[in-house]
């Protein structure tokens, strides 16, 4: 074995920028968390090219003094604590003394600082951990950092960068997380010469999500707060409008720092979905101040763990808390008055455009009659009730009735509806009526090439349909069960991908287009994807800062959709990354194939059945589902007679 020696000075920053820098991301954390620690109530971060060729953080704070500019660069000097003992009390956001000389170990550095104490400031080089220069320098109070050519000396870590689109994403969600903490302090993120955003300064959270995450999730969150001896919680929890199909869009602060936690998050989420079951995640931004004494912040070197004293309790505090403020909301908007007569309070949990609200023994039913209806616009009026002898005289085992319009209230009594005014709800707008089963199947039959495509079990004979659900065949002295609903589900879901990978997507041209706009990080990743959408078939011009234009969208299953599709693509491409574009709709497609296909009690003929079976063969997996359940069991002549005793 070799002998042991000392390491030198610039090989040990080194090694701490492996944990303290790992991109240009962390760069920015440590320096703008400086600069809020300095007091700074404006901080401008510039990037140019993901931040490898540029950052440059630019504050008001208290700058450093003259003779510290230099010693600022050294292993563990630093102005946060002073004794072991101060670790435990940590209240600002660096402390460790590892980040400048780490970052100035792996980069060319410049910084230029004065304090309000002297009339002229400090610039100090530094190139790959040397000082270069310190000169005397005239400047306004605060402190200047730039940072260019980062992982120059240290190749292995800058080929495991990604593109600069990506980078700059992740940057600009990092300094989202950091605006949200600080609302009070006015921050302005410039993206190669490019303002993304300027924040109000003006110590309101609201504001705040205004500018950085826009409109629409402004006007759908929901306040909260909840304490304890120990700890107050607050913040706002996104209704499930603004529900998305990744964590992207969650924060948490604890004493103002953000952190990443499994628990609170879960407390979060299942406070959300004790109300709203939606199979998305919530928008949260969460507040924990709690005293400094009860955690420990010293984990890890980035510092975005936290560990708990009591994480019980703290769950506990949280799940309350949000559950209060969502129930709260619920009441205020959708609560009746408690006034009406022979009837306890009721609630209404189905709002539509025109802001008005249906009876909950109405919501009870409305699933059947968007499932029966063909296209046509009713007028129904809010005091209409759909009793059970209503509902029965919809459906008929061949033919749809229509709805009757003027259905007479169940209750005379419930006269205090009338001062609702009745609306015009076209359910074509929403919901797709019902086909039948052949006739889907026959349009699948006619655009699928079934040419040299080997089927994978036998052709089997159809005996019949149990209730209406599972299809019952047999083959060469085998029994198979096939569930309907699922089946078909497959056949069409590997169609529409199919489509899609072969680039047979239709796109229909909108009349008007549709703009969104979206937050720094979300249009970053659009602009390092737009290929991907373009494949999908989409049409989209940039429409200004952060904004796009849809002017065509892929049309599925006879029906454009745009917003949704858009941001689940999106959503997706953040979980999965870049891929194809097969892959980064997968989760679309499988909601598409499931709403589409034949459903468990529909009634089917044996033709429907035997075309059914015949589609399934030749698909390419046809033994589960896109959800990953069973579409057909077998049993063979041996189980059966088992299951009687015939056998042992």
């Amino acid at each position: 074995m070799k002998r042991i020696q000392r390491l030198d000075l610039n090989t040990t920053n080194k090694i701490a920028a492996g944990e303290v820098v790992e991109r240009p991301y962390s760069v920015v954390k440590e320096l703008v968390e400086n600069s809020i620690d300095s007091g700074a109530t404006s901080i401008t971060i510039e990037i140019e090219e993901g931040g490898e060729k540029l950052i440059r953080i630019t504050d008001n704070g208290s700058g450093i003094h003259p003779e510290d500019v230099t010693i600022a660069f050294e292993a563990h000097a630093t102005s946060k604590i002073t004794t072991i003992e101060d670790i435990y009390k940590i209240s600002t956001l660096g402390f460790r003394g590892e980040a400048l000389p780490s970052i100035a170990s792996v980069s060319k550095l410049k910084v230029l600082s004065k304090t309000k104490d002297f009339d002229y400031g400090i610039e100090a080089v530094i190139e790959f951990g040397k000082l270069c220069s310190s000169v005397e320098k005239g400047c306004s109070n605060g402190t200047v950092i730039e940072v260019r050519d980062l992982f120059f000396n240290v190749p292995a870590r800058k080929k495991f960068l990604k593109s600069s689109q990506r980078e700059a994403s992740i940057i600009s969600d990092i300094i989202t997380r950091l605006a949200l903490s600080y609302p009070n302090i006015s921050f302005t993120f410039i993206n190669n010469g490019k303002t993304n955003f300027t924040t109000y300064g003006n110590d309101n959270l609201k504001d705040a999500i205004r500018v950085l995450y826009g409109k629409e999730v402004f006007n759908n969150i929901i306040e909260f707060e909840g304490c304890n001896d120990i700890v107050t919680i607050y913040g706002f929890v996104g209704n499930a409008e603004i529900s998305r199909g990744s964590r992207n869009r969650q924060s948490i602060f604890v004493n103002k720092r953000y952190i990443k936690n499994k628990l609170i998050t879960t407390a979060v989420e299942n406070a959300f979905k004790s109300f709203l079951t939606v199979n998305k995640f919530p928008f949260f931004v969460i507040f924990i101040d709690i005293y400094s004494e009860l955690i420990d912040v010293n984990v890890h070197p980035t510092k975005s763990e936290i560990k708990f004293q009591d994480e019980r309790s703290l769950f506990k505090v949280i799940f309350d808390a949000v559950h209060k403020g969502i129930s709260e909301d619920i009441k205020s908007k959708y609560a009746v008055e408690e006034s009406l007569p022979n009837s306890e309070p009721q609630y209404f949990t189905e709002k539509f455009e025109q802001n008005s609200y249906f009876n909950a023994s109405l919501n009870e039913s409305l699933p059947l009659v968007k499932e029966q209806i063909e296209n046509k616009s009713f007028t129904l009026k809010a005091d209409n009730i759909l009793n059970k002898s209503t509902i029965d005289n919809i459906h008929s085992e061949d033919k749809i009735y229509d709805v009757p319009i003027d259905l007479k209230p169940s209750n005379e009594n419930n006269k205090n509806f009338e001062s609702y005014s009745a609306i015009n709800y076209d359910l074509s707008n929403d919901f797709k009526p019902k086909e039948r089963a052949v006739e889907s199947i026959k349009d699948v039959m006619e655009t699928n090439e079934l040419v040299n495509q080997s089927p994978k079990f036998p052709s089997l004979r159809v005996i019949g349909q149990f209730n209406n659900t599972y299809i019952i065949a047999e083959a060469f002295k085998e029994l198979y069960l096939i569930d309907q609903h699922a089946a078909h589900e497959k056949i069409l879901f590997e169609k529409y991908r199919k489509d899609f990978k072969n680039s047979k997507v239709v796109s229909q041209i909108l009349l008007t287009p549709v703009i969104i706009e979206l937050i720094t990080d979300d249009y970053i990743y659009f602009i390092e994807n737009s290929d991907i959408f373009k494949e999908a078939g989409f049409k989209i011009e940039t429409f200004g800062s952060n904004t796009i234009s849809i002017r065509e969208v892929p049309y599925i299953l006879g029906k454009p959709d745009c917003k949704n599709l858009f941001i689940e693509i999106l959503d997706n491409l953040k979980s999965l990354g870049s891929g194809k574009t097969e892959d980064v709709k997968f989760n679309k497609i499988a909601s598409i194939s499931c709403k589409a296909a034949v459903k468990a009690h529909d009634k089917l003929s044996e033709i429907e059945m035997n075309h059914i079976l015949n589609e399934l063969r030749f698909i390419d997996e046809p033994f589960t589902c896109p959800h990953g359940r069973p579409t057909i069991l077998k049993f063979t002549l041996y189980d059966i007679e088992k299951k009687f005793k015939r056998i042992q």
